[in-house]
């Protein structure tokens, strides 16, 4: 006789206590290995003392608690006053003299920490001194963090500053609960134009920013929606600031600059309208009246369709110094993005350039910005590419505040589906020198303020996470958000440090598996680069469209700006001074010199700034068209492989997200085969060269759909022609569709690769057969962003283990949906040992 469902439940609470879904990323405080507790409780207090009665201080002590109890099994006692026992002590920095005059912590700014093992009357103590209340809360952090990775903290004398001011996350997320950029589901913190009524998760994310010392986050799309400032949706704020203000957490808001038109019923947004000024004072004090520790505001003005101060022929300063003059009685501050540019440039002009655009807005205007203005520069002067120099803009304003933005979403980095740690981008960004002020003078520096001494600065991340468990749908995804949190406290970081940091805390101190995930992780930005747009061509994807599949072209011929110029004798664009747009002379002299000529140019970044000949010789000896050949092979290989490394850390990973990660890597391997053999192609097409090693347009075992025998199937050329091998498919109008062939290869185990077409506007069926034997069954049913038929649809199935012998007939049989045509491309088959 069955059992009760509950009965079914109870059996399984064991098996779902045990499962991670990611929810809790670095900070999930498992417990440590026999050994390691064994040391911890050695030293560990029983007692969390708290004289000094705070929120935040005791969000600190709770979050001890926490990881303590998780991570070595003991439940600290949480007490007011200094107990005749060893203790962790939780205070802020002026109120140590009040515990013990003879203590003198050392000078400690705002949200700065001291970790310090002291003894007092015969007794231990573990002082956590905060510079205020939210360094407390940062250097409990930290003492947990040490013990997750298995540092010692006896004796600790350790004392912690952040690198800037500004160290905030920017959100995305739409009003209606869509996040543009986003991968990670719907907004935590909007649905259908309100605050969600559950924003626990709003919460747990605020856990998470002041676990890596970010103390903002902007809650709405820079995309700004009129109605964020309307009088009725400013409780709605009020709801989501509350939920992150016991982490220290402070949101700011992105705001159309038209909002005294749109919203507030002036005939004129004019900044320098006295009209429009006081409508954005009574507006900004509307706002503090309902959130008081708002942060500022985020402003996107005269970019991409936004409205701006062009409209009344007045300046970015203009624009800024309004809003920001409104905001300054309340501390608030205003991020003004530098991501301004035509899009509508006449790309025949071959002086037009959109890399030019942020610093021929921006530095005539050096000096003109109120003193609460941050100008927020994004890391190379396009737009988040796989590699692009640093901007120039960031040495050239001496008397700005700047913030530097960088893209925690992967937005044209493979998006939620490949592996790609930002983390050494970032850093040669970051490590960049702009001799600014002659050698010694890199972007974090510039970026924090303390170059020209200015009295704001820092970093900016654009997030996007998501409701999804793992935040971001990606569990490896959460490493951009934590090394942007640790970069942005210290640039000085490396990216291994970083990289082992978030392994340990994210999968356990397990040697081999910290080795393994943290290599992978360390290379998978050269990966990408490599089967996408190696040598500074940027990512070779459809930027006029969901900027994830492949689409050599669509970066030409249009006002976006993103050329690589590549034609029948070269490729890339001319941004020198001599001959070019001119773009490499906005770097200080010493700079400019290093990249005014191909030859003293770094090879990664050569086709950014100049236009050679394919047969141009790169510093490693090889020419630049057999450079792009070789570097989408290497790449795909190499993705490959990342799909090996991680099976060979089954059983030491839970297997809720060991087989979550699996399929990431392996969907990853399959798309990384559909850049490796579109780019190559496209180029050998437009070059006329061949590959050296003759694998391009040669693919052993590959049988193309349209040559196949087909039943119902209809022969397509699909756009653009390289997403396709051979660039056709063949799509099922009809109930049911074949595409079959006579093997006539050797008897043997085989691994079949079927490539087919996942549009996001159906679920099509797909079965294969071998005779009459059906082997595989699957549906078309992931959530690619594209409904059409293309390199971002295009997906990969495989199947192992399969015994062919000559004569045999494979089928495979599709069975539309909706839009979805059970596409199919190819199959491969390849002999398995």
């Amino acid at each position: 006789m069955p059992r009760p469902l509950h009965w079914v439940l109870v059996a399984l609470l064991p098996l779902l206590a045990n499962a991670e879904t990611g929810t809790d990323a670095w900070l999930r405080y498992a417990p440590l290995n026999a050994r390691e507790t064994a040391a911890y409780r050695a030293v560990m207090p029983a007692v969390v003392a708290i004289p000094t009665k705070s929120d935040l201080l005791d969000t600190a002590a709770q979050e001890l608690v926490r990881g303590v109890r998780g991570m070595l099994g003991r439940t600290l006692r949480l007490e007011s006053q200094l107990p005749e026992e060893s203790a962790i002590v939780l205070v802020v920095a002026s109120d140590v003299a009040s515990l013990d005059n003879q203590i003198r912590p050392p000078a400690l700014a705002p949200d700065s920490y001291w970790l310090k093992s002291v003894r007092r009357k015969g007794v231990d103590l573990l002082l956590v001194v905060g510079g205020d209340e939210r360094g407390a809360l940062y250097g409990t952090f930290a003492l947990l963090r040490k013990i997750a990775t298995g540092e010692s903290i006896k004796p600790l004398d350790e004392t912690s500053s952040p690198a800037a001011v500004i160290r905030w996350v920017n959100q995305w997320d739409r009003l209606d609960g869509s996040i543009e950029r986003g991968y990670g589901g719907r907004s935590m913190f909007w649905e259908q134009a309100h605050a969600r009524a559950d924003l626990s998760r709003v919460a747990a994310y605020g856990r998470l920013l002041a676990s890596l010392g970010i103390d903002g986050c902007t809650v709405n799309n820079v995309n700004a929606d009129a109605r964020v400032l309307g009088s009725d949706f400013l409780p709605e704020l009020a709801r989501v600031a509350k939920a992150l203000r016991p982490w220290g957490v402070r949101i700011s808001i992105s705001i159309d600059f038209g909002s005294p038109q749109s919203i507030g019923g002036l005939s004129t947004f004019d900044p320098l309208d006295p009209g429009v000024a006081a409508w954005w004072q009574a507006k900004v004090d509307e706002v503090y009246r309902i959130v008081p520790d708002l942060a500022g505001f985020v402003l996107k003005a005269d970019s991409e369709g936004r409205v701006g101060p062009s409209a009344y022929a007045r300046t970015h300063a203009d624009a800024a110094n309004v809003v920001a003059r409104a905001l300054k009685p309340h501390g608030g501050i205003l991020l003004y993005r530098g991501f301004v540019y035509d899009h509508h440039m006449d790309w025949r002009n071959p002086k037009n350039d959109r890399a030019r655009a942020a610093y021929d807005n921006f530095r005539p205007l050096d000096g003109s910005f109120d003193s609460n203005v941050v100008v927020q520069i994004k890391n190379g002067p396009i737009d988040f590419q796989v590699r692009e120099p640093a901007s120039p803009l960031f040495g050239a304003l001496e008397h700005t505040n700047v913030a530097l933005e960088l893209q925690v979403t992967q937005e044209y980095m493979g998006q939620a589906r490949h592996m790609v740690f930002l983390v050494p981008q970032w850093k040669q960004v970051l490590d960049f020198d702009l001799e600014a002020k002659g050698p010694g003078t890199p972007v974090s520096a510039l970026a924090s303020g303390k170059v020209f001494q200015r009295p704001l600065g820092g970093f900016v991340g654009v997030a996007n996470a998501g409701l999804s468990d793992s935040w971001f749908a990606n569990q490896l995804s959460q490493a951009n958000l934590y090394g942007f949190g640790r970069l942005a406290w210290n640039p000085g970081l490396s990216s291994l440090e970083i990289a082992h940091e978030w392994t340990r805390l994210t999968f356990g101190n397990d040697t081999r598996v910290a080795d393994t995930v943290s290599g992978m992780l360390l290379s998978s930005w050269r990966t990408y680069e490599n089967y996408t747009g190696p040598l500074g061509l940027q990512t070779l994807t459809d930027i006029v469209g969901n900027h994830f599949g492949v689409a050599v072209e669509a970066s030409e011929r249009n006002g976006w700006g993103q050329w690589h110029r590549a034609d029948r004798d070269g490729v890339g664009m001319d941004r020198s001074v001599a001959t070019g747009t001119g773009f490499a002379g906005q770097y200080r002299p010493g700079v400019a010199k290093l990249l005014e000529r191909a030859s003293t140019t770094p090879d990664d970044l050569l086709l950014f700034f100049h236009h050679v000949p394919y047969t141009y010789k790169l510093h490693s000896g090889k020419t630049v068209i057999q450079t792009i050949y070789d570097s989408h092979y290497e790449g795909a290989q190499a993705a490959a492989e990342y799909v090996e490394k991680w099976k060979s850390l089954s059983g030491l990973i839970d297997e809720q997200r060991y087989h979550e990660i699996l399929r990431q890597l392996e969907y990853q391997a399959g798309h990384a085969v559909v850049w490796r053999d579109a780019v190559p192609q496209w180029f050998r097409k437009e070059s006329g060269i061949s590959d050296a090693r003759g694998r391009v347009g040669k693919y052993p075992g590959r049988f193309e759909a349209e040559s196949m025998q087909l039943t119902g199937y209809e022969v397509i050329e699909v756009v653009p022609w390289e997403a396709a091998s051979g660039g056709k498919a063949v799509t099922c109008p009809k109930v049911s569709c074949t595409a079959s062939l006579q093997w006539q290869g050797a008897d043997g185990w085989y691994r079949l690769n079927i490539q087919y077409f996942d549009q996001n506007n159906g679920a099509a069926r797909f079965r294969l057969l071998v005779g009459d034997q059906e082997i595989d069954s699957w549906v078309a049913a992931d959530h690619l962003p594209t409904a059409k038929i293309d390199g971002s649809s295009s997906t990969r199935r495989v199947i192992t283990g399969v015994a062919l012998r000559r004569g045999d007939e494979i089928r495979i049989v599709g069975e539309p949906d909706g839009g979805e045509t059970a596409a199919i491309d190819y199959l491969e088959a390849t002999p398995e040992k």
